[in-house]
């Protein structure tokens, strides 16, 4: 009798590629993956965005596949950190998550997995813009104390379910986030983390946010997995 062998997880550094654009990415698959979330970083941050790992290893235990990658390339990340202004470009941003989802449904690996998007702080704004632009494609969208008010007129276009996290103490965020729900009319919901502050460093909270954008996930992205 032959020994069944265990499939494990694929994680990969990739180069996604678009319009002339190269950028810096990485890939993972669990085994039996069925659906995958695109990270949208926030300001100044990168793939390498240790809060954004936390919260993609949680998704790859319930079977989600992830993709964190840069937004800007080396020389506009270079440039970025000198300005502060790349960061805040939401068209810019918006462009390149929908660039990035086009080049998934090209690989071989990826084109058939349903997609969601988690975007923190202005990356949530191009997550939701972008979900706006893809709406045929996007079933899923968490945000992570996300500047949705940024998003602008993409809200009222937004028809994926919508989650966001707002700690309870980043209290302008959070008025911020209040707003542009009450302009959303899809299935949304607004979770409050008591006692977080915007970036979730108190203890416990990004476990909290972790089980929340999971539990969103599996409910929207999983057939047959609702939470």
């Amino acid at each position: 009798m032959k020994k069944q062998v265990e499939k494990s997880t694929d994680e990969q550094i990739v180069k996604i590629t678009f319009d002339s654009v190269v950028l810096d990415g990485i890939l993972t698959i669990p085994p039996e993956a069925e659906a995958i979330v695109l990270f949208a970083h926030g300001s100044g941050s990168s793939r390498f965005s240790h809060r954004n790992l936390f919260v993609a290893e949680s998704l790859q235990k319930k079977g989600l596949a992830t993709l964190l990658f840069d937004l800007l390339t080396r020389k506009e990340e270079e440039y970025d950190e000198r300005s502060g202004e790349l960061r805040f470009d939401i068209s810019l941003l918006t462009m390149r998550l929908a660039g990035a989802t086009t080049w998934l449904a090209s690989q071989r690996k990826t084109r058939d997995l349903v997609v969601g998007y988690f975007g923190a702080s202005t990356g949530a704004a191009a997550a939701l813009s972008a979900v706006a632009m893809k709406s045929d494609i996007v079933r899923a969208v968490v945000s992570r104390g996300g500047r949705p008010d940024l998003a602008g007129p993409a809200l009222k276009d937004v028809k994926a379910p919508t989650l966001f996290i707002v700690g309870g103490d980043d209290t302008q965020v959070l008025s911020l986030n209040k707003n542009a729900l009450a302009q959303m009319s899809t299935q949304k919901k607004l979770e409050i983390v008591p006692g977080a502050t915007h970036l979730f460093g108190e203890p416990g909270a990004l476990e909290t946010v972790a089980l929340l954008a999971s539990r969103w996930f599996q409910t929207y992205l999983l057939s047959g997995d609702a939470v």
